[in-house]
C-alpha cells in the first residue's frame, strides 16, 4: 500500500501564493507518477496537475496553467504543488493521488491512491 500525506494548506489573499507537499510512504515512489485534484464544495473532483515517475512530463488543467506547477523531489519522495496568483475559485480541498502506474493521466479514475486531502481558501 502507498501513503500519501499532504501539508501547506490554509488561507491565503486572492494574488498570494501557497505551496503544497506531499509526502509519500508504503513503496517505491519512483515507479509512480503522481497527480493533484481539488473539489471546491457542492462540486465535483477535478483534475489539477499531474507528472510522470522522473518529472520530465507534465501537463496541466487550463484552469491553473501558467499559474500553477508541479514538481517531485524523488529522493525525498515528495511531490509538491506551487500556486501563485490564487483566486477565489481555486477555494478547495486538494488531494494529492498516485496512480497504478508511471505515466501521467487527468483521469481520477486511473488514481488508486489518495492522500486525505488539504484545504486551500482564497479570499477576495
Amino acid at each position: 500500500q502507498l501513503q500519501l500525506l499532504e501539508s501547506g494548506g490554509g488561507s491565503v489573499q486572492a494574488g498570494g501564493s501557497m505551496r503544497l507537499s506531499c509526502v509519500v510512504s508504503g513503496r517505491t515512489f519512483i515507479n509512480y507518477a503522481m497527480g493533484w485534484f481539488r473539489q471546491a464544495p457542492g462540486k465535483e473532483r477535478e483534475f489539477v496537475a499531474t507528472i510522470n515517475w522522473s518529472g520530465s512530463s507534465t501537463i496541466y488543467s487550463d484552469s491553473v496553467k501558467g499559474r500553477f506547477t508541479i514538481s517531485r523531489d524523488n529522493a525525498k519522495s515528495t511531490v509538491y504543488l506551487q500556486m501563485n496568483s490564487l483566486q477565489p475559485e481555486d477555494t478547495a480541498v486538494y488531494y494529492c493521488a498516485a496512480p497504478g502506474s508511471r505515466y501521467v493521466s487527468r483521469d481520477s479514475n486511473q488514481y488508486s491512491y489518495w492522500g486525505q486531502g488539504t484545504q486551500v481558501t482564497v479570499s477576495s
